[in-house]
């Protein structure tokens, strides 16, 4: 299209983001107008993209960083024909594709957004996979508010293209100056971001957002430089093209006063239809499916002293030599966390995020969304830092692996701030999350295997220490399951732990089977779904539930277990809850397991007292 075309264009996004907001009653119009014109000039003369294909390798992507600018998105699917006005009218609507921040229940939306500062890392991640992996021609472009410049993920997702050189990365900053609640930061002072951007190895293109020469000259710059990414950083305004709300405070997240005027001095509607342009074909070699064989799993045999996050490594790079659509990602702890071992043995595959935890998520979810099947790996502890990248993760209906080394008390010396002891609770807040964490190294081998076939959030939760083999390599670990290691018929109480507190519930349980008590043992490995059949019998059979954890008692295996008897069905006489109650120190691990009383002689000690003073 030529400039007067474009601008036609764009007054119609205008047109329409300002009806759709004002039909629903609600929504984000002010901040829509500003960028419509750096929307136009992307979908008609830029964009490759086959809407009746989404799936298209080749397809371009377009994130909506600012996805409060839903209207202006869904604006420019209407013009591109990929959704009808019966559809674009329901905006907002219960049961409606077009919610208030878009989501992939839109098959264009690859991820959620709306929660500020998260779509430039995710857009990271996708240039990063069509880099290393696709070898596909596509470009990616996210577009962005002024507002979110200030999250530091942001930053993290800056400096991170910048080094690894994405030039197929866009960043389109809609520099309107305001705010939800007043002016931004820096207002309009391109250079202020243009500085910071250049300095992290940036090419940057300062224009006026709504001279639509300067729009189109600025996509096609992006397009012929090589070795950086492009930030094309636009001066805008907020309400672009009606004066009433033009530039103005306090309108941000409101439909216009007065639509209908509005609409008028915009021009009135319009029905332009785009024929967005179609991908290129990739290449022959990358058409073909991934490469899928057996995977030869290593192998433990009972009684040898492993540690999970070894098994975990193994694992890994044995999962990457069958399955060709395994990515690992790792926040500069991989000698630690073991995936060191998948780096060496499939170094194209493995990506290197540094010590940047939102980046190492939010890259994940990019090349999920593009077909991969990411592992993404630090400690426990860290993986707090992206919990709201994790939670839109779930809104974005990603299906990626997430595993936290160094979890608990049991880590010792490092002392409290490298130990990961929220991260049950955290992971099992999560949406559709599946949460295991295996006891030795042929469950931890399973268990890996078995993560690639899942969907949504899974988290698998590591120890550093070495901890005694207690499978064989053929046991089989379904999720949602729990293996009985202690059973008979003359059981009193049933201790349930998952990872190193199995191994300490099973020497209690020896030691007091010595003094004539029988004891049941559950190893909860699945702790997201939880195995409700076993706890139902154990809590028949004994009476009493004892569950052991190293995490806080909030939220993790003990609420778990609690959780099977809050609909009614007959509880335990009593369910008694060991974790880690007060706040750790520095100390060797055994001495740590002990001050937390979830180690065997304190287990022991407890069931002993429990026995004598409340079951009788």
């Amino acid at each position: 299209m030529n400039s007067e075309e474009l601008t036609e264009l764009a007054q119609q996004l205008r047109v329409d983001s300002v009806r759709v907001a004002d039909r629903a009653g609600s929504g984000h119009p002010t901040s829509s107008m500003s960028a419509a014109d750096l929307m136009a000039a992307l979908l008609a003369n830029h964009l490759h993209y086959d809407y009746d294909h989404p799936g298209h390798p080749g397809n371009d992507r377009l994130v909506f960083s600012k996805g409060h600018a839903s209207p202006l998105l869904y604006s420019m699917y209407l013009a591109a024909g990929a959704i009808d006005e019966e559809e674009f009218l329901t905006y907002r609507t219960l049961g409606s594709r077009l919610e208030g921040h878009p989501t992939p229940e839109l098959p264009w939306v690859d991820v959620a957004t709306g929660s500020l500062g998260q779509g430039l890392p995710v857009g990271v991640g996708m240039a990063l996979a069509g880099q290393r992996l696709g070898r596909t021609p596509y470009r990616v472009y996210v577009l962005s508010g002024d507002s979110e410049m200030a999250e530091g993920s942001v930053w993290e997702a800056i400096e991170h293209a910048g080094d690894q050189h994405l030039d197929s990365l866009t960043l389109v900053i809609d520099v309107n100056r305001l705010g939800q609640r007043g002016p931004t930061r820096h207002q309009r002072d391109l250079d202020a971001y243009g500085r910071r951007l250049r300095a992290f190895g940036w090419h940057t293109v300062e224009i006026d957002g709504h001279d639509m020469d300067a729009v189109d000259a600025a996509f096609n710059e992006a397009r012929s430089t090589l070795r950086k990414p492009t930030a094309i950083i636009a001066g805008t305004r907020k309400g672009r093209g009606v004066a009433a709300v033009e530039d103005r405070e306090g309108l941000h997240g409101k439909p216009l006063p007065d639509a209908e005027s509005a609409i008028a001095e915009l021009g009135g509607r319009r029905s332009i239809r785009v024929s967005v342009a179609k991908p290129q074909e990739p290449a022959a070699a990358t058409r073909s499916p991934r490469r899928t064989t057996a995977v030869d799993l290593p192998r433990y045999e009972i009684g040898d002293e492993v540690a999970t996050r070894d098994a975990y490594g193994k694992a890994l790079a044995a999962l990457g030599a069958g399955r060709g659509d395994v990515v690992v990602l790792d926040g500069e702890v991989s000698d630690s966390t073991r995936s060191e071992f998948f780096a060496k043995e499939h170094p194209d595959r493995f990506f290197e995020c540094y010590i940047a935890e939102q980046q190492l998520v939010a890259a994940a979810v990019g090349m999920q969304a593009l077909g991969h099947v990411p592992y993404a790996s630090t400690f426990a502890a860290f993986l707090t830092r992206a919990h709201d990248f994790i939670r839109m993760a779930a809104i974005s209906r990603a299906s990626l692996n997430l595993v936290g080394s160094h979890a608990g008390v049991a880590i010792g010396q490092d002392g409290p701030s490298q130990m990961g002891l929220e991260d049950l609770a955290m992971f099992r807040a999560v949406h559709g999350s599946t949460v295991l964490h295996p006891c030795d190294a042929n469950q931890t081998a399973a268990l890996v295997l078995a993560m690639h076939e899942l969907s949504g959030i899974r988290y698998l939760r590591t120890l550093r220490g070495k901890t005694p083999v207690v499978y064989g390599p053929d046991e089989r670990f379904p999720i949602g399951g729990s293996k009985v290691l202690r059973r008979s018929d003359k059981d009193r109480v049933t201790l349930i732990g998952a990872g190193t507190t199995v191994h300490e519930c099973l020497r209690a349980a020896d030691t007091l089977a010595d003094e004539g008590v029988a004891v049941r043992v559950v190893d909860l490995y699945s702790v997201k779904p939880v195995d409700e059949r076993t706890l139902q019998s154990a809590a028949e059979d004994t009476g009493c539930l004892v569950t052991v954890e190293d995490h806080h008692p909030q939220g993790g295996i003990g609420d778990a277990v609690a959780e099977v008897f809050s609909d009614g069905r007959p509880a335990p006489q009593r369910l008694v809850r060991l974790a880690v109650g007060d706040m750790p120190g520095s100390a060797t691990p055994e001495e740590e397991l002990r001050a937390a009383g979830i180690d065997a002689d304190s287990i022991a000690a407890g069931l002993r007292l429990l026995l004598e003073k409340v079951i009788r």
